[in-house]
């Protein structure tokens, strides 16, 4: 195996020598990074780690799964949501961190089952999804009103809930996570799902899933049941797009019917096709140069940020088919065939 292997495809590809090395130098680099940025540069970094861990879940869910979801940001709403009124209510963050990543699992369970064991085609299942995450943020709008509480605590509709409490130190629950505490467990939460996808996707469960993407017809004619592997597989997509909106909502102290946004769900599909859905470390390359571009736009005064990006996810699939890493991988191998054919015996 080679690194422009590794660039083309992370399944079925035991991690070599230099990818631990890899992680590990980038894990330190990340550990000692706040002590030579300033803060608003942690802010920037935190929150692409946060949205890269969004995209993540649709490249696993899409890339290996075969599965095209825009119920993506219906969860991480789900999750930011669930952790603001949760905590707010409670005055205590332990159990509603994890009560945000374990109630959109179970929505996605009930939601995937109905869908998946239906039997419903993949089309329609990304319709679905579409039109879950479209209601969600409907449904969020429209709850202005005074009469609209849980709890202590009032939904606002269009405004939002402020005052989002950030997570409690574990030792100290007086004391709560600071500007570099955010940004370290964002940046250590992305790297440990990032390793975990990537080995899970070596493991049975992940050869199935990829065997199942493939030639769904054919793994079933080997006796593996489809239907509870896609299942799985939603489920934890769900459960790290929810991650992503508990993070989130820590980060900004503050949720908003935006991130059920149908322009969100769009920009995750950008990250994923710009980066390469047939990798994992794509899409996180991906979400760190949209988010990049996209703010270089709005500093440039182009208001029309959107189009803007429309048309370079037009411009990847026309041109970087597979996404900007795997055609980066391709290009240098070819290059490193070349090379060794031309030199002499």
């Amino acid at each position: 195996m080679t690194v422009n292997q590794e660039f083309a495809s992370d399944a079925a590809i035991p991690p070599r020598w230099w990818w631990w090395l890899f992680v590990a130098a980038l894990a330190v680099t990340l550990m000692v990074m706040p002590s030579y940025v300033d803060m608003a540069l942690q802010l920037d970094l935190s929150i692409i780690f946060i949205l890269a861990l969004l995209a993540l879940s649709m490249s696993f869910l899409w890339g290996y799964a075969g599965v095209l979801s825009f119920g993506q940001t219906a969860f991480f709403g789900l999750g930011g949501y669930s952790y603001a009124v949760l905590s707010l209510n409670a005055g205590v963050t332990h159990w509603p961190f994890v009560a945000g990543i374990l109630l959109p699992m179970l929505f996605a369970l009930v939601l995937g089952y109905f869908m998946i064991y239906g039997r419903i085609s993949d089309i329609y299942l990304s319709v679905i999804t579409l039109v879950v995450t479209l209601i969600l943020e409907k449904t969020i709008r429209s709850t202005s009103g005074p009469e609209y509480v849980i709890g202590s605590v009032r939904l606002n509709g269009q405004n939002g809930i402020p005052g989002v409490p950030s997570l409690q130190l574990p030792w100290d629950s007086a004391a709560q996570l600071s500007i570099d505490g955010v940004f370290y467990l964002s940046a250590a939460l992305m790297l440990l799902v990032y390793v975990g996808l990537r080995l899970l996707l070596l493991a049975p469960f992940g050869r199935v899933l990829v065997g199942i993407r493939e030639n769904e017809r054919r793994m079933e004619l080997l006796g593996y049941d489809s239907r509870k592997f896609k299942l799985a597989a939603f489920v934890l997509a769900a459960g790290i797009a929810a991650l992503a909106g508990v993070l989130y909502a820590v980060w900004g102290n503050f949720v908003a019917p935006e991130m059920f946004n149908l322009n969100q769900a769009a920009q995750v599909v950008i990250w994923v096709i710009v980066g390469g859905r047939s990798t994992l470390i794509g899409p996180i390359v991906g979400t760190g140069l949209v988010q990049y571009f996209g703010n270089w736009l709005g500093t440039q005064g182009i208001g029309q940020v959107t189009l803007v990006l429309g048309l370079v996810l037009m411009l990847f699939v026309l041109v970087f088919r597979e996404g900007l890493l795997p055609t980066i991988g391709r290009f240098l191998g070819l290059l490193g065939r070349r090379f060794r054919a031309a030199r002499p015996a």
